[in-house]
């Protein structure tokens, strides 16, 4: 019965620390009808991942998992094979061969040339030519 009394005390001392509600607060509440809400159109959010979002969270820690714990004593050896990207002769002695050719061009003296005469030869037919065709 002690702890019954020791109990209630406690209870009343717990209520006695939340703040007092006012008269008009508390007429308020007793009047208040449900009927005079009005509708409101609720959604339901879902913070929760989906499966797509949990599987692919696990493919990508597995990765990162593989990555944390790799053995690199697993590994072989390679050898490395430098290879030289310089060309070989020929292709060097062709460059220089193109090369030539390009300057000879370039340095072409036209003083050297000999003077030639241009015909202009008309290979059209002549009129009567035409009109003898049209006999025909």
């Amino acid at each position: 019965m002690a702890s019954a009394n020791q109990q209630e005390t406690n209870s009343a001392a717990a209520a006695a620390e939340y703040p007092r509600v006012g008269a008009d607060f508390k007429s308020e509440l007793e009047s208040f009808r449900p009927e005079t809400l009005t509708k409101a159109a609720t959604q339901e959010k879902n913070p929760l991942p989906t499966a797509a979002d949990v599987q692919s969270e696990r493919a990508q820690r597995s990765v990162f998992e593989g990555i944390e714990s790799f053995d690199a004593s697993q590994l072989k050896h390679a050898e490395t094979c430098e290879k030289n990207p310089l060309p070989d002769q020929e292709a060097i002695q062709a460059e220089k061969g193109v090369k030539r050719f390009i300057e000879g061009i370039e340095s072409f003296d036209t003083s050297r040339l000999k003077h030639a005469e241009t015909l202009e030869k008309n290979p059209l037919p002549t009129r009567e030519t035409i009109e003898e065709e049209k006999r025909a």
